[in-house]
This record gives structure tokens, sequence and C-alpha cells, in this order.
């Protein structure tokens, strides 16, 4: 039997609104700020969990791959089209981290504020 479940995924970032606007566009679904300084913002997302952006002060982004800055985490987003889906969080201000090999069914982007996440077809 499990202990807990699991309630939302929280990315440290500069600035939470930016950030949950960010993966808005990837992902869809509503930003939600708490009241008061903007420290922590949720996205709801339709038919998955959320996610949450809480503000950092002296954040430092991962590197990725570094093997002496983890990247501590990443997001594995699931897509229909690899193509589409590039052009698409390009836009937004994602940056190209592992994209060369187009013959792979995943590549690796980093968010604006520089956590690396995945497009896959996998």
């Amino acid at each position: 039997m499990a202990l807990a479940k699991l309630d939302v995924v929280v990315l440290d970032c500069p600035d939470p609104r930016a950030l949950a606007g960010f993966y808005a566009g990837v992902l869809g679904g509503t930003v939600e700020a708490d009241p008061g300084d903007g420290a922590w913002v949720d996205l709801k997302v339709p038919g998955g969990p959320a996610l949450a952006f809480q503000r950092a002060p002296g954040f430092v982004p991962p590197r990725w791959p570094a093997a002496d800055h983890s990247q501590q985490f990443h997001l594995d987003l699931v897509v229909e089209d690899l193509d589409a889906a590039e052009k698409g969080v390009l836009e937004l201000g994602a940056r190209p981290l592992d994209t060369e090999d187009r013959e792979r069914t995943f590549r690796v982007y980093a968010d604006p504020a520089g956590h690396p996440f995945c497009l896959c077809t996998c």
C-alpha cells in the first residue's frame, strides 16, 4: 500500500510566473498564482498532474550533461510529432541541448530557467 500520493512536481526558478507561462504554452492548462508576492505559481494541467513553480533566490540552473553539475531531474513530455513540437517549444523560449540526432525518439531542451526536459515519441 502506498504511503503517499503524488500531488505536484515543483520546479525552483527565478521567475515562477514566466516559467509557468512557458509550460502552459507547452502543455496547456491554467496558470494560478498565489496571492501575494508571486513566489509560488501553479499550473493546472488538463488530464495530468499539476506543476508548481517556486521562486528560488540565487537559483543556478543545472547543466546537461555534466557529471559535476547534476541535472537533478527532468521532465519527459510525450508528443506525436517531434519536429512540430520542437518548433513550438523553441518559439516559447526553450533552447536545444541535445537535438542533433534526428533518428532518435527523443530530443533534449532547456526551459527558459535552464531545467532540462525531453520531447519524446517513445
